[in-house]
């Protein structure tokens, strides 16, 4: 690992926060001394800009950047914006021929596109605590008009093996699209990723590719860990995404990032 890293970019859920939502001590601990050291720390996540900030601001972070909606929406975070950070740069796409043509397939699958800093549009409600920000309730065809940031996709009676055959089957184009742990799917504009909006935000910062490292657990996080000078894939992550990783770390259970955030600083 290059003692040169200047940007350290880390996924949020099952990389930094356990998935009952628990940052620990030391994970805090360790991000606050990379951004002393002059480290830029860029959270990188398929988390909605709302969401996102609240965790960087829950990390201290309120300078600098986050890569939020799995690349499709960046924000530089300012602690003299009102909100505490603006939106530097977001991609929509137009999200009706894929949600009209899984919801042929999916009829009993709930539906919902980002409403930018604000929350979601939502077909029906989905379990509580699973979406952040507001939620309003619309028909499924005004929602697949709104040009969309992300669109998320949940179907509790399907399993991940199955989304990704529905994607092969149903042939989605100009759209990205990661299939989550559980029976969720997320799809962004074609092409964006969390890895095209790091090297916007590399290139912003002047930092060398050399000089980049990524942790992650999901398959949102294979371009990003591909990306990376050094990408580390957390060691509950699939075979995957570990596959596309340098080196694996920890668990989530065993805060696995902090191990290579404190070698960063070593």
């Amino acid at each position: 690992m290059s003692r040169r890293t200047r940007l350290v970019a880390l996924d949020v859920d099952g990389t930094l926060m356990s998935y009952d939502g628990v940052i620990s001590d030391d994970v805090r601990a360790a991000v606050t001394a990379l951004v002393e050291h002059g480290v830029h720390v860029v959270l990188s996540t398929g988390r909605a800009a709302h969401s996102a900030t609240a965790v960087a601001r829950d990390l201290g972070l309120t300078d600098g950047w986050a890569v939020c909606s799995n690349g499709a929406v960046t924000v530089r975070l300012d602690p003299d914006e009102p909100a505490g950070w603006t939106v530097a740069h977001s991609v929509t796409f137009d999200p009706g021929p894929a949600v009209r043509a899984i919801a042929l397939e999916l009829p009993d699958a709930l539906y919902a596109v980002e409403d930018l800093g604000v929350g979601f549009l939502v077909s029906a409600p989905f379990p509580p605590g699973e979406l952040s920000g507001e939620h309003r309730v619309v028909t499924l065809e005004e929602l697949a008009s709104a040009p969309a940031t992300r669109v998320v996709i949940r179907a509790p009676r399907s399993t991940p093996e199955e989304f990704h055959a529905l994607v092969e089957r149903v042939g989605l184009h100009e759209v990205s699209y990661a299939v989550g742990w559980s029976a969720w799917l997320d799809l962004t504009p074609g092409g964006v990723s969390k890895a095209s909006a790091l090297e916007e935000v590399r290139r912003r910062l002047g930092v060398e590719p050399h000089e980049t490292l990524a942790i992650g657990d999901g398959a949102n996080d294979v371009e990003m860990l591909r990306w990376a000078a050094c990408g580390v894939a957390m060691g509950h992550a699939s075979d995957p995404v570990r596959a596309a990783a340098d080196e694996v770390t920890g668990t989530i259970d065993d805060d696995g990032a902090v191990e290579v955030l404190r070698r960063v600083l070593a």
